[in-house]
C-alpha cells in the first residue's frame, strides 16, 4: 500500500507533464515519450514535490481519445521515471482502466477530473489504494465553457466535492487518501473562478487537504481583458498563476498545480521566509 501524500508537510508543488499532442500549456511540446521523461526530470530538479502525468488534453472543446492510446502515452513516461526516480506520481485521467494501468506502472496518486463518476471508477480507487484528487467540473471538456452558470458557486461546489468524497468513502476509499479540487476553469466563468478562490479556505475547512490548479489558466487573461489589457498567452501567465496559488496556500490550500515548478518554488520560498 502507497504511503499517503496527505501524510507530507506542505505547501507541495506537483508539476505538469502533458504527454498530448494538442494541450492549451504546451502545444504537444512533450508528447513524445522522451521528451516527456526529459521535461518531468526537469521537473523534479526545479523542485517538483509531484509529478503529475496526463494522456489526453481536457481544455475546453479538446477531442476525446481511447483507453489504449492514453495507456500508450503515459505508461511508458510512468515507467521511464520509475527507474531512476522514487518522487510521487499522479495520474490524470477519468478512466479506471488507465488509472489502473499508470498505478501498476508505478503511480501512486489518481487525479480525476471526474471525481469517480465514471462508471467502475469507484471501486477500481477502493482496490488501488492509492491517494485520490476529486475535482469539480460543470458538464464535460466539450461543453463546460459555454455559459455555465450557478446559483451560490461556492456552496454547490463545496456540496458536490463533499459528497463524491463519502462516496468514495462508503466504496471504501481511506479518509485520509482523499484530496479536492474545486476546478478552477473547468465549467466556471471569470467570476465564478474569482469566487472559489476567496473560498479556499472554506473548502478546506471540511478536513480533506485541498490542491489548486490554474496554472496558466484562461480566466487569467479574461481578467487582463476586463481590465482593458491585452489578452496574455498561456505562456505568459507564469505571474498571475503564481499570485493565485501564492493565495491559496495562504488560505489553506496544501498544494498547488503548476507548468512553471522553477518560478513556483522560488515564489514559494520567498513567501515562506516572509510570514
Amino acid at each position: 500500500m502507497f504511503k499517503s501524500l496527505s501524510q507530507q508537510s506542505g505547501p507541495l508543488i506537483m508539476g505538469v507533464v502533458n504527454v498530448t499532442p494538442d494541450s492549451f500549456s504546451d502545444g504537444g511540446r512533450f508528447f513524445l515519450h522522451a521528451s516527456a521523461i526529459e521535461q518531468a526530470q526537469s521537473l523534479i530538479e526545479a523542485g517538483a514535490d509531484v509529478l503529475d502525468i496526463g494522456g489526453e488534453s481536457t481544455r475546453p472543446g479538446a477531442i476525446p481519445v481511447s483507453a489504449a492510446d492514453e495507456i500508450a502515452r503515459v505508461v511508458p513516461v510512468i515507467e521511464g521515471l520509475r527507474r531512476d526516480y522514487d518522487s510521487p506520481i499522479s495520474i490524470d485521467t477519468f478512466k479506471p482502466e488507465v488509472a489502473r494501468a499508470a498505478v501498476a506502472a508505478g503511480a501512486t496518486i489518481w487525479n480525476d477530473i471526474s471525481a469517480l463518476e465514471g462508471e467502475g471508477s469507484l471501486e477500481a480507487a477502493a482496490e488501488l489504494s492509492c491517494d485520490i484528487i476529486l475535482m469539480h467540473m460543470k458538464g464535460d471538456p466539450q461543453t463546460m465553457q459555454s455559459e455555465p452558470r450557478y446559483d451560490d458557486v461556492v456552496a454547490e461546489v463545496e456540496a458536490y466535492l463533499l459528497a463524491r468524497a463519502e462516496a468514495a468513502m462508503a466504496a471504501g476509499v481511506a479518509r485520509e487518501r482523499i484530496w479536492l479540487d474545486p476546478g478552477i476553469g473547468f465549467g466556471k466563468t471569470l467570476d465564478h473562478n474569482l469566487s472559489l478562490i476567496r473560498a479556499t479556505g472554506r473548502l478546506a475547512a471540511h478536513g480533506f487537504p485541498l490542491l489548486m490548479a490554474a496554472s496558466r489558466k484562461r480566466f487569467i487573461a479574461a481578467l487582463e481583458e476586463r481590465e482593458g489589457a491585452d489578452p496574455s498567452t498561456a505562456d505568459e501567465r507564469i505571474g498571475g498563476t503564481i499570485a493565485v496559488h501564492l493565495k491559496a496556500l495562504e488560505l489553506g490550500a496544501k498544494m498547488v498545480r503548476v507548468h512553471d515548478v522553477q518560478a513556483m518554488k522560488q515564489a514559494l520560498r520567498l513567501w515562506k521566509a516572509c510570514l
